[in-house]
C-alpha cells in the first residue's frame, strides 16, 4: 500500500469516525468542525498528493514535508486557544450563575430553615 492510499485510508476513516460521534452526540457541531476539516485535509492531500508538493512550492517551502509539519503545528496553536477561549466563556458563566444562586438562596431561604424557625422548641 503507497502513502496516497494510507493517507486516503486514514482521511477517510477519521471522516467517518468524526460522522459517527457527531450523529451519537458525543461530540458537538463546533468541536466537530475542526476534525472535519483536518479528516478533509488528510483525504484531499490523499487523492492530489501533488497539490501539496505546488502549495509548498508557491509558498517558497524548499522541502515540502516540512510544511506539513508547519501547518499541522500552527493548526495545533490555534485549536488549544479556542479551547482555552471556550473554558474562560465557561468559567466565567460557571461564576456568574453561582453569584445568581447565591443571591437568590440569601433573598429567599429555604423552606426547611423557615419552618424550623417557625416550629415552637419543646423543652
Amino acid at each position: 500500500m503507497t502513502h496516497q492510499m494510507t493517507s486516503m485510508a486514514i482521511g477517510l476513516a477519521l471522516a467517518a469516525t468524526i460522522l459517527w460521534l457527531v450523529r451519537r452526540d458525543h461530540l458537538h457541531g463546533p468541536y466537530a468542525f475542526w476534525w472535519i476539516g483536518s479528516a478533509a485535509t488528510v483525504t484531499l492531500l490523499g487523492f492530489f498528493p501533488h497539490l501539496f508538493d505546488l502549495i509548498a512550492h508557491y509558498l517558497g517551502v524548499s522541502y515540502p514535508p516540512m510544511l506539513a509539519i508547519l501547518l499541522g503545528f500552527a493548526m495545533l496553536l490555534i485549536k488549544i486557544l479556542t479551547m482555552d477561549l471556550e473554558r474562560s466563556r465557561q468559567e466565567r458563566q460557571i461564576r456568574r450563575l453561582a453569584q445568581q444562586i447565591a443571591m437568590m438562596k440569601a433573598h429567599h431561604p429555604p423552606a426547611e430553615a423557615t419552618t424550623e424557625a417557625q416550629a415552637p422548641k419543646e423543652s
